[in-house]
């Protein structure tokens, strides 16, 4: 076996799991370490985790690893937002034009589960419980623990698929700083959950993430297969001067059912078992990690979280941790020598990944104060109408991220032209009647090329 052609791969969570897939596809000899048990013996122990939404991204790294039919079996397709104002009947709000647009609410284990089952099937071998402990990079050798033992492997190249937290990147960046820092949001979560219905299917509509937007707070909630909805309360971890409510003054499950009688009275009846889940599950923190290298040379590299984690307010942390695998792997047959293919990978992926992570932090105010505003609703009507009236042109924020696989710096750069023809435009209106549509048209036509996705 080529030297060149051998990787280790440090966690077999999705990004890791899928990342073996590609390499072993490949022929590369493939080996990955999990500090955790097999999730196909153990069951999976993920940890806190806020539902995942698959998007065209995802699905396109699913389709180069035969995986994506499997995992659209366990999925459920969501069609919009299903926004729940604090008075008035709920709303849906489509993500896309018809259902041709539409993202999917996927099981994270059961995800974990069939990516492993692709990597192990295109030849990669996994090691389980075995965790990361320390890295010789001069003799190439990585010690694991695990089993009440030490374990040492050798090893060409390390990938770091290890996540948020990961091990991997405190040990290169003890070798040579990468120039690591997070940003935290002051904002924490905690998971709830719906049941299904007496009958066995789901209590509210499934083909929807419902959104109950209050401000400067917000729950949503999304299905599962099993007819469930996993309920994630978003607040400030700490009293603000706001008023609103944080998860300091909401500390028990009298404190929480209060706030969900005044502020989400129409959750109650659906989440029978909310004392028991509020004090059962802990508060969960979110934060933007910012790297400046991602690799050291071609001995280490990382991706997915481990490299640029997000918020979730986007729904993209996971689509874009698939397409770094997607990259990783294009990079790597495009160039044998692994500094130059870990070089080029960064230096592609780094300006994407920071523009979704912007994104993801806007799109918490979008999801908590905005999608129930009159003047972003009205901005909504017009960004459809020219869509319709400038298909090339005029493509809606939502869709260049969620369904197009153009680089998310491109649609970000495009987003904010976009959102000033739309201020512009509505500026002054209650509806479209009275929209200078000539105006509308010109600016469009000046200042955005056609667009195409990405091959």
């Amino acid at each position: 076996m080529n030297a060149a052609r051998q990787a280790t791969i440090i966690g077999a969570g999705l990004a890791g799991a899928l990342m073996a897939t590609l390499l072993a596809q490949r022929g590369w000899r493939v080996e990955v370490f999990e500090r955790r048990g097999d999730p196909r013996v153990h069951g999976f122990a993920g940890g806190r985790s806020i539902n995942l939404a698959l998007a065209e991204r995802g699905l396109h790294a699913l389709r180069a690893a035969d995986a994506d039919g499997a995992v659209l079996r366990q999925a459920v397709m969501m069609r919009g937002r299903m926004v729940h104002p604090l008075e008035g009947e709920p709303q849906l709000q489509r993500y896309g034009r018809d259902d041709s647009e539409v993202i999917w609410s996927v099981s994270r284990g059961e995800l974990n589960i069939t990516l492993i089952d692709a990597a192990e099937a295109a030849g990669a071998v996994l090691h389980f419980d075995r965790r990361l402990d320390s890295v010789d990079f001069d003799a190439r050798v990585a010690t694991y623990r695990g089993d009440l033992a030490e374990h040492r492997h050798p090893f060409h190249t390390l990938i770091g698929c290890d996540g948020a937290g990961s091990t991997l990147r405190g040990l290169m960046d003890a070798r040579r700083a990468l120039g690591e820092r997070t940003e935290w949001l002051g904002h924490g979560y905690k998971e709830l959950e719906i049941p299904p219905a007496a009958d066995g299917g789901f209590r509210i509509e499934p083909n929807a993430l419902h959104i109950w937007p209050r401000g400067r707070y917000m729950c949503i909630a999304l299905p599962n297969d099993e007819r469930t909805f996993t309920v994630t309360l978003f607040m400030a971890l700490h009293a603000d001067g706001s008023g609103d409510p944080d998860f300091d003054s909401v500390a028990t499950a009298a404190d929480a059912r209060a706030l969900f009688a005044r502020d989400f009275a129409d959750t109650l009846p659906l989440i029978p078992a909310l004392e028991h889940d509020f004090e059962a599950n802990p508060v969960g923190t979110l934060g933007t990690l910012y790297l400046d290298r991602w690799h050291l040379g071609g001995d280490a590299v990382l991706i997915g979280d481990a490299a640029h984690a997000m918020v979730p307010f986007h729904g993209q942390g996971m689509n874009c941790a698939f397409e770094d695998c997607v990259a990783l792997a294009q990079a790597l047959d495009a160039d044998a020598n692994l500094s130059t293919a870990y070089a080029t990978f960064e230096a592609g992926r780094k300006p994407d990944a920071t523009a979704i992570q912007r994104m993801a932090l806007d799109n918490y105010i979008e999801m908590r104060d905005l999608v129930d505003d009159p003047d972003f609703l009205l901005q909504r009507q017009l960004e459809l109408a020219l869509q319709a009236r400038h298909p090339q042109r005029f493509i809606p924020h939502y869709a260049m991220v969620t369904f197009m696989r153009i680089p998310y710096s491109l649609a970000l750069a495009r987003s904010e032209v976009q959102r000033g023809i739309l201020e512009a435009a509505t500026r002054g209106h209650a509806s479209l009647d009275g929209i200078d549509w000539a105006a509308a048209d010109t600016a469009v036509l000046a200042l955005l090329e056609p667009l195409e996705d990405a091959a």
